[in-house]
């Protein structure tokens, strides 16, 4: 995240965040999942070569650093960067569906750092078998962006 943040200017305008989706247990990474990562990355070159975010692999599934956009109505989450997310989540179960394992639910994060002070919440709990709903994923990822982008640890 810090190689991130260093490598985009933020300052007034921007808060760069991590979002990830996480398996709650095993991997969700190109090894066990090639069915996924094949639909994730169809995503990914689709993307606008302007996007200010980062695409990350772990074992315990992908993150997307993003500069969230500082607007007057508060921090802009970029349709692409939403699109990106449900398609990674439409990727999972669609993987576990051709035969990528383990099938885990995968929780949504959204975490900020600020200094040495780290913060993440538990957006969203979702397993394979369930439908996406996109405007309450996006809903819930913009409640705790607001919430993450109001604490600040300098008021504690």
């Amino acid at each position: 995240m810090r190689a991130f943040e260093l490598g985009h200017t933020t300052g007034d305008d921007g808060m760069p965040v991590s979002i990830k989706v996480r398996v709650t247990s095993g991997c969700f990474h190109r090894e066990h999942s090639p069915q996924a990562y094949a639909l994730i990355d169809e995503q990914l070159y689709s993307m606008p070569p302007d996007a200010a975010l980062a695409f990350e692999e772990h074992e315990s599934g992908p993150e997307l650093l993003v500069l969230l956009a500082l607007a007057t109505s508060g921090l802009g989450l970029a349709k692409s960067v939403v699109d990106l997310l449900i398609a990674i989540i439409q990727a999972r179960r669609e993987g576990i569906a051709r035969g990528d394992t383990p099938a885990d639910p995968v929780e949504l994060i959204v975490r900020r750092m600020d200094g040495d002070w780290f913060r993440e919440e538990v957006v969203l709990r979702i397993g394979h078998r369930e439908g996406v709903d996109r405007a309450e994923i996006e809903t819930l990822l913009e409640d705790a962006i607001k919430r993450l982008a109001a604490d600040n640890p300098s008021d504690r």
